[in-house]
């Protein structure tokens, strides 16, 4: 096995990136940046990364500096000869689960290189769900360290140790939590400043209230019969704002009753 205290990192930010590159000119090596959001991925699929993210406004504010990204591949302290990171289930049954010693060493070997109160995230179907509210915490905070699960999952010996924070995207199963790593980044990422170029983007977004978002139109103003409503061609700000805020309102009524049922004890409780 590797040397736990110096495996093969990859780091991503903006002093090794050249303009118009591709995604996984991405993955070279680069030094800390200071001061930066930094988002780590223990990963047995270090490939996978940045992926999407290296693309679009979180690709460019990765090239920019304005946030950074580590993976850890977790295969580096695999034990034995082929480095084995999973054994079979204590008690019996299928799958595999990932061992705690191998997730340790990549754990302590991560968190040397983050700020202490960055918090360990363990991507798992069983955890919290992933919410705006969430997103807006990490954001605020100095960056995540963000464990991949796979196989049956990861040894809960681990996970008490470390008190890692469970977080899932949703009832539903996925193979690993890299899809699910990738999707809390970028929902993070995007609220740094800078990232969006207008920060105004996020105020009226879903979510941003505890709403969802209200119907947007542009051009041609006549589209096969349907028109753009008329007081969003008013010109008359007051009388917008009121109509998509009406239009929020009964969109999240409409569809996610319990977003409106907490909006609504939200506001009347403050009242």
């Amino acid at each position: 096995m590797d040397d736990p205290k110096s495996p093969p990192q990859r780091s991503h930010g903006r002093k090794s990136i050249r303009p118009s590159l591709k995604p996984r000119d991405l993955m070279e090596e680069t030094p800390e940046l200071a001061h930066v959001w930094k988002a780590q991925v223990i990963t047995l699929m270090p490939d996978a990364f940045p992926g999407l993210l290296g693309h679009s406004l979180t690709g460019r504010a990765l090239k920019d500096g304005l946030w950074q990204l580590e993976t850890i591949a977790l295969r580096n302290f695999g034990d034995g000869k082929h480095r084995n990171v999973d054994d079979t289930p204590a008690g019996g049954g299928a799958g595999m689960v990932l061992r705690p010693d191998v997730m340790a060493a990549a754990v302590d070997n991560a968190r040397a290189r983050i700020a202490p109160m960055a918090p360990l995230i363990y991507l798992s179907p069983r955890g919290r769900p992933m919410t705006q509210k969430m997103m807006q915490s990490l954001a605020a905070g100095p960056g995540v360290t963000l464990i991949c699960g796979r196989f049956e999952g990861l040894d809960q010996r681990v996970i008490d140790h470390y008190r890692m924070i469970e977080v899932s995207l949703g009832d539903f199963v996925l193979t690993g939590g890299d899809i699910a790593a990738q999707a809390m980044i970028d929902a993070t990422v995007r609220l740094l400043p800078g990232v969006l170029g207008n920060d105004a983007s996020t105020e009226e977004e879903s979510f941003s209230e505890g709403l969802l978002e209200h119907p947007q139109f542009t051009r041609p103003a006549e589209w096969r019969g349907m028109s753009i409503p008329p007081v969003l061609m008013s010109g008359h700000h007051g009388e917008i704002a009121k109509w998509r805020r009406a239009q929020s309102e009964t969109v999240t009524q409409q569809r996610r009753p319990d977003l409106w049922a907490e909006w609504c004890a939200r506001n009347k409780s403050s009242k």
